[in-house]
């Protein structure tokens, strides 16, 4: 794996601008499920900090298991059973504590449009707009998160395929995008509840999520 500072990734699109993600510093973190590694880079495209977290150091970087996780600070910290988020985080951690691999965490809130704009997409939803009317009465994008710095980090850590952890064919999409090889696609499996069901019906049906049956517990 290497410390370098600078890993460059050129941006394909149509401005022709490079995008740096910087590596800033790795620790260990002493946890309830074990030693946790966590890796920290800064994204300079918006000055992002996203972090690459695993129990055990990559050492061969063919078809590791990976989990490309997008941050959800009402799941994950205030324990909101709107979503499956921090359902998702926590299966990926014990999933890689058994099996190896890493999970890189992405602070892009709310599908990439904010915190304070999804407070106010699920204000509209109390209202009876589902996830992705709420983004259109609010004018914003239904998914604008961006997977480049992901495919940075991992080139940085020397992973070159992955088995990769979702259910969200975009983020499969994106990443072969940034010529990550996928060479599978996990289940992440988390148990829907009565306040999540609504939501991840409508990822299934309108976004392509592969979910399967869902039934609330």
């Amino acid at each position: 794996m290497t410390s370098s500072a600078n890993i460059y990734l050129m941006d394909k699109s149509c401005s022709g601008q490079s995008r740096t993600v910087q590596f800033v510093a790795q620790t260990a973190l002493p946890t309830a499920n074990g030693t946790l590694f966590v890796r920290a880079y800064r994204d300079s495209k918006d000055n992002s900090e996203p972090l690459a977290l695993f129990f055990h150091e990559p050492t061969a970087g063919i078809d590791l298991p990976v989990r490309v996780h997008d941050a959800c600070m009402t799941s994950e910290v205030l324990g909101s059973l709107k979503c499956d988020c921090n359902g998702q985080l926590h299966y990926a951690l014990s999933y890689i504590k058994e099996h190896g691999g890493v999970v890189i965490y992405l602070p892009q809130e709310g599908r990439g449009i904010g915190l304070a704009n999804k407070i106010a997409a699920y204000a509209l939803q109390e209202q009876g707009l589902d996830t992705i009317e709420a983004n259109e009465a609010l004018h914003l994008p239904v998914d604008s998160r961006r997977y480049d710095g992901a495919a940075a980090i991992l080139r940085d850590m020397g992973i070159q395929s992955i088995q990769l952890l979702t259910n969200n064919p975009r983020k499969i999409e994106k990443l072969t995008e940034q010529s990550i090889c996928i060479t599978k696609r996990l289940d992440v499996h988390v148990q829907p509840t009565q306040h999540s069901l609504g939501y991840l019906q409508t990822k299934r049906a309108q976004m392509g999520h592969f979910l399967g049956k869902l039934q609330a517990n």
